[in-house]
């Protein structure tokens, strides 16, 4: 009898454990699952939970928004359905990164395009002073520089300490980014606040075809 009881209690166990993580879900606020399907990466999920009521703009605990989220992992359709939810295109997290920035960061150039046209401003830097410009450029991801500039960045906008894109693509060794400056009239003269050009930049960090590059230039 105490076999069959014990048994009996195990059964019930496990059927209080299984549906646990689900129960869990159940009970996280729309705004905390939104974030979760985002995370995720599951439209569906996110477009259900707008329709619920969802806030668009809430945020994580690092003040990230489902729209900076799928941003950064090039989830277009998703940002496409944020965006028609009232997701604030400009809302940054807490260590200032836009969705624009986040976009730039990780090379998705199709969501960038799809944030500027949706008003997305491009001279908001994060907490390390960077914009979505710098973070381009220097991480060569071209796709992204060009569309910046298509949306009326000048191409030797100065940023902190007055360094330039080309600087950054220089002094990363970006090499196809840099021809893409170059390309679109940067200027090899300008200095940064240190009163080094692009090309010093580059040889101090030793690419070599960068200065080639740079010093090529008429």
């Amino acid at each position: 009898m105490r076999s069959v009881l014990s048994i009996g209690w195990l059964v019930l166990s496990m059927a209080v454990a299984l549906p646990a993580a689900a129960q869990q879900t159940a009970n996280l606020s729309l705004n905390a699952q939104l974030l979760v399907a985002a995370r995720q990466g599951d439209l569906p999920t996110l477009g259900r939970l707008l329709d619920k009521g969802a806030a668009p703009n809430s945020r994580n605990r690092l003040g990230k928004t489902s729209l900076l989220i799928a941003a950064e992992k090039g989830q277009l359709a998703m940002v496409e359905r944020l965006l028609a939810a009232g997701a604030d295109v400009q809302q940054a997290s807490l260590e200032g990164v836009t969705p624009l920035i986040g976009a730039a960061y990780f090379g998705q150039a199709a969501v960038a395009q799809r944030l500027l046209a949706a008003g997305a401003r491009t001279e908001p830097v994060d907490r390390m002073e960077r914009s979505a410009m710098v973070y381009a450029a220097a991480l060569g991801h071209g796709e992204v520089v060009q569309a910046l500039l298509a949306h009326g960045i000048a191409v030797d906008a100065p940023y902190a300490n007055r360094l330039t894109a080309l600087m950054w693509a220089a002094g990363q060794g970006q090499a196809d980014v840099v021809k893409l400056l170059l390309e679109r009239g940067a200027r090899t003269d300008l200095r940064d606040d240190r009163g080094f050009t692009a090309a010093q930049i580059a040889r101090d960090a030793g690419h070599a075809q960068v200065v080639a590059m740079l010093e090529a230039k008429p």
